[in-house]
C-alpha cells in the first residue's frame, strides 16, 4: 500500500512545523514541502499564515490542527492513544503548551535570535514562565517515561517540538539542572529515529545566546548576594573585574577600517541585492576585510530540506557572538533526490577565520577559502562568485536552491 501524500506549505525551520512532520514520520505519512512562497499561503489559508496542509478534501490551517489530522490518519500506531481518555489527556497537554509555554518561549528565544525586539522585563518574565511549566513538567514526569501513557504520543511530539530551540539556544546547563525528568524525557524523545528525521542531532545548549544590546544575565535568585557595603568582604570582590575586549574590538582601534559593515547591511536590506553589489564594491576595504567561500564537509549527512535548513539557522544563531563583524548569505543547493549541498559566502573582520571558528565550532566542520584580504587580491572571477550568492536567484552552480539564510 502506498504512503498517503499531502503537500505542506511553510518555511523551513519553523518549529511549529517540527510536530507536523515528525507525527508524518511516526504514521509513515509522505509529506512534501515545496519552496515557501508567502504569497501563495495567503491565498490558501483565511489567516493567511502558514502552515498550511493541503488535502484532497481542502487545506487545513493551524499546526496544532494539522498535527492532529496526520495523527489520526492511523490510529494503529496510538499517536493519539488507544482509548477516547487517553486522547483527551493528549489535547490537554497540547492545549495547555500552546496557552502556557509556546508564548514564552517565543518571547525568550526569539528576542535572543533577533527575531524581536529584546525586552528586559519581558525577557524576564518569559524566563520565569518557562521555569513554572518545566517544574509542572518535571512532577509529572517523575514516575513516567512519556506524558501519557507508555509510549510517544502527540503530545511528546508538540512539547518537545516547542521546547527544541529554547533548549538549543537559550535554556543552558544550570537553567535546566532541577529539571532532570524534563530533560531525561526530552533526550529520550529527540533521540528516536522518528524525530532525528525531521530535527537531526540536537545539541543542548552549552551558555545561553543573549540579545544583541542584551547588557546582563539574570541572576540565580538562589545564588547568595554579597553586601557590597560589608567590611569583612575580600579585597578580590571589592572591585569589578576588567573586562577582555574582543579581538575584534582591538582591531577596531588599532586598525580602523573605511568600511562600515553596518552601513553594507542596511543597504543590502533596503535595495536589491543587484543594486547594493555596486555599492559593496565601491567602499570594500579589502585591506581590513576579507571574503571567504564556504562549503560544508559532511554533504552525504543532509538527507531532508527541512532537516539541513534546520541546521544552517543554528549554524548562524551560534555566529551571534560576532555579528557586528560578519555578513553572509547561506544557500542549500540541489534536491533531497540527488544530493543537498550547503554553501554560502561570508564577509568577515580581518584575514582569517579564527574569531569565526572561536565563536562557533561549527565552523570548524566547513572548507574556509579565501576570496580576498590583505594578502590576496580579489579576481573577477571571484568578485562574479560573490555576485552569485549574495544576489540571490533561483539556481546558483548549476543547483536549484531550496532555501537561503542571510547573516546579517
Amino acid at each position: 500500500m502506498s504512503k498517503p501524500t499531502y503537500t505542506l506549505h511553510t518555511p523551513q525551520t519553523c518549529f511549529r512545523a517540527f510536530k507536523i512532520l515528525i507525527a508524518a514520520e511516526y504514521n509513515n505519512i509522505q509529506v512534501n514541502i515545496p519552496k515557501y512562497d508567502e504569497n501563495l499561503v495567503k491565498t490558501l489559508s483565511p489567516i493567511s499564515k502558514p502552515p498550511v496542509l493541503v488535502t484532497k478534501s481542502g487545506n487545513i490551517f493551524e499546526s496544532n490542527s494539522i498535527a492532529r489530522f496526520i495523527s489520526k490518519i492511523r490510529r494503529d500506531t496510538n499517536l493519539y492513544g488507544p482509548t477516547l481518555h487517553d486522547e483527551t489527556n493528549i489535547d490537554t497537554w497540547i492545549d495547555y503548551c500552546s496557552i502556557y509555554l509556546e508564548i514564552p518561549c517565543c518571547v525568550w528565544w526569539y528576542g535572543a535570535t533577533n527575531k524581536i525586539p529584546f525586552h528586559e522585563e519581558a525577557y524576564k518574565k518569559a524566563k520565569n514562565d518557562v521555569s513554572e511549566v518545566l517544574k509542572i513538567l518535571n512532577d509529572h514526569l517523575l514516575t513516567r517515561t512519556y506524558l501519557e501513557g507508555e509510549h510517544v504520543t502527540l503530545a511528546d511530539i508538540v512539547v518537545v517540538s516547542t521546547l527544541l530551540y529554547p533548549f538549543k539556544f537559550v535554556c543552558e546547563k544550570s537553567y535546566i539542572k532541577n529539571y532532570g525528568n524534563v530533560l531525561r524525557w526530552f533526550l529520550t524523545c529527540v533521540n528516536q529515529v522518528e524525530f532525528k528525521t525531521v530535527i537531526g542531532e540536537v545539541t543542548m545548549c552549552k551558555k545561553e545566546l543573549m540579545a544583541e544590546g542584551q547588557t546582563s544575565i539574570e541572576k540565580n535568585s538562589n545564588e547568595k548576594k554579597v553586601n557590597v557595603k560589608d567590611k569583612k568582604m575580600p579585597e578580590v570582590l571589592s572591585a569589578a573585574p576588567r573586562k577582555t575586549k574582543h579581538p575584534y574590538e582591538i582591531m577596531d582601534k588599532n586598525e580602523p577600517s573605511s568600511f562600515i559593515i553596518d552601513l553594507w547591511k542596511k543597504t543590502y536590506s533596503n535595495m536589491s541585492p543587484s543594486d547594493a553589489m555596486s555599492s559593496f564594491w565601491e567602499s570594500y576595504d579589502s585591506q581590513g576585510w576579507s571574503l571567504w567561500y564556504q562549503s560544508y564537509n559532511y554533504n552525504d549527512e543532509n538527507k531532508r530540506v527541512f532537516m539541513t535548513s534546520n541546521a544552517v539557522v543554528g549554524f548562524q544563531q551560534r555566529t551571534e557572538k560576532i555579528k557586528k563583524w560578519a555578513f553572509g548569505v547561506m544557500h542549500i543547493l540541489g534536491t533531497e533526490e540527488t544530493s543537498l549541498e550547503i554553501k554560502g559566502v561570508w564577509l568577515l573582520r580581518g584575514n582569517n577565520v579564527a574569531q569565526l571558528k572561536d565563536a562557533n565550532d561549527d565552523a570548524n566542520w566547513y572548507t574556509w577559502k579565501k576570496l580576498g584580504g590583505k594578502d590576496l587580491e580579489i579576481t573577477e572571477e571571484d568578485k562574479q562568485l560573490v555576485r552569485s550568492y549574495w544576489v540571490i536567484e533561483k539556481t546558483l552552480e548549476g543547483k536549484e536552491i531550496q532555501d537561503t539564510k542571510v547573516f546579517k
